[in-house]
């Protein structure tokens, strides 16, 4: 297992936060419990933020036919919904709430060109808010496969989290399973998908991502 990039700058400073605090605390104190608590603490705060932050290995099968899950979570939304930003029609939409303790890197549902990206500034409701795909800072994607079928991908920040990472961007050839990006804390990810596919998942299904099917298109 590994320790995501975007976590190294997060961890450096956790790390010389913590040491600096209580090497002070044991310093100009008395070795008391006050002390104790900090140090557990600030152990378990940094064991958490490396957590947070891993990338498990794990074995991508391609498959053109298949919508693989973007995020590991929670499904959360299965329903038909009007998409306003690129397609202006409705489709299927499948949304996955990860919590502070899912892995948070995101990856592409399936192989294409990325055809529309853009970031939109916003609030930060809490992700599984109705609101929070349209209100909240988030990124879309689109990917168009070869055969012209095209999935939207969008990446949303929750209440906690507060910054998304996106690496696509418009022309981009991408494969799936391949990292999208990552979203720092609690957050979503929704997946807009042409009426006519199969849908493999059911609310309140626990997804991984790379691995678990989230619909066919056959």
């Amino acid at each position: 297992m590994k320790i995501h990039k975007e976590g190294f700058v997060t961890l450096i400073i956790t790390l010389v936060v913590f040491v600096t605090v209580n090497a002070l605390i044991f310093t100009l104190t008395d070795w008391h419990i006050a002390s104790i608590i900090v140090l557990v603490f600030s152990v378990a705060v940094f064991l958490f933020f490396l957590w947070f932050f891993r990338i498990p290995s794990r074995k991508v099968t391609l498959d053109d036919n298949l919508i693989i899950s973007p995020a590991d979570g929670v499904v959360v939304a299965i329903e038909e919904a009007e998409e306003t930003e690129y397609f202006k029609d409705k489709r299927l939409q499948v949304s996955v709430f990860m919590s502070p303790l899912n892995v948070h890197s995101n990856a592409y549902p399936v192989t294409g060109k990325v055809k529309y990206y853009k970031y939109h500034p916003g609030k930060y409701l809490v992700a599984w808010h109705p609101k929070s795909s349209l209100d909240n800072e988030r990124n879309t994607l689109v990917i168009e496969k070869e055969d012209g079928t095209a999935v939207l991908v969008r990446q949303i920040a929750g209440a906690v989290a507060r910054r998304i990472v996106c690496y696509a961007r418009e022309g981009n050839e991408v494969l799936q399973g391949d990292e999208l990006g990552f979203i720092k804390f609690g957050s979503r990810v929704d997946i807009f998908l042409p009426a006519e596919v199969n849908v493999k998942v059911a609310v309140g299904q626990k997804v991984t991502g790379k691995t678990s099917v989230i619909g066919s298109f056959q």
